[in-house]
Formats: structure tokens, sequence, C-alpha cells
């Protein structure tokens, strides 16, 4: 058994639309990025790749890289999972926290859940998805950016 941990925070703003966990959220402020900008899935990957000991997300697919502009990051996580196997390696759970102020997530958190379950290829139950706030605290609360933590463990 393996853990990792990812983190990944994007900036508010331009005119993406905003998506978490492979999932559009309506009316949303989007993220500058040079993927879609997915701060859920960025976290998830570099969960996975910190797990297998395969680096991070930037060595991956790094900014400098034009094929990934605009990239979806569910391409990107799928891209993760088969390095992981590659080592023999699967998830078996995974724990995410969202920090945003804005926008509310309550009402998206189940189906982020279950299509961040769907792409991992896991079982509903072993997915957790939890979003928080910072109480108006930061650049986070100054509802600048996002933030997302993200743990994983892989087995083989």
């Amino acid at each position: 058994m393996r853990i990792g941990h990812g983190y990944d925070v994007h900036k508010f703003g331009g005119d993406k639309p905003l998506i978490l966990a492979g999932v559009t959220i309506p009316g949303a402020q989007g993220v500058l990025a040079h993927s879609d900008g997915d701060v859920v899935l960025h976290a998830v990957c570099d969960a996975l790749l910190g797990a297998a000991a395969l680096g991070d997300i930037g060595e991956h697919f790094p900014d400098t890289d034009e094929r990934w502009r605009g990239a979806s990051s569910r391409a990107l996580l799928a891209h993760c999972l088969k390095l992981a196997a590659e080592r023999g390696l699967r998830p078996d759970n995974v724990d995410v926290t969202v920090i945003a102020q804005v926008p509310r997530l309550g009402p998206h958190k189940q189906t982020m859940r279950a299509q961040l379950a769907a792409d991992l290829g896991l079982p509903e139950t072993a997915v957790n998805l939890k979003a928080t706030t910072t109480e108006g605290l930061g650049y986070i609360g100054r509802k600048e950016g996002i933030a997302v933590h993200a743990v994983a463990l892989l087995s083989g």
C-alpha cells in the first residue's frame, strides 16, 4: 500500500467554465490555467503520482508544452492512472478537500463525487469529497481563487 498527497491551486479569471472533478459548475467563474483548470483532478493526479513515486503533474504535463493547452483534466487523470498501473498500482480510495469561498459546492458535491469515482474506476464508497471555506480569510476568502488537497491510497 502506498499513500500520496496532492495539492493544487488556481486563480479565478478568464472565460473558461469552472470544472471541478470533471463536472461543469453552472454560473461559476472559471480559472486561469493552461489546461481546462480542473483543480480537483490536478490535485488527484498529484496524489496518484506521489503514491507511485512518479514525480508531479508539472513534470508530466508542463504548461510550456502546447500539447496540453486546453487539455481535459480527465485525460490527464487517465494518463496518471495508466502510469500507476504500469507500476502495478491501482487506487483503493481517494479523499479530496476543496477549499473555496465561492462557488457554494453543496449542490454539486454528489455529482462531483460520482464523476470522480467513475473516472478512477472506483465505487463511490471509495471516494470522498469535502468542501470548506476559509471563513473569508486570505486569497480564497477574498474570492480570488480555489485550492484542493487530495490523498490517494494505492495498492498493487
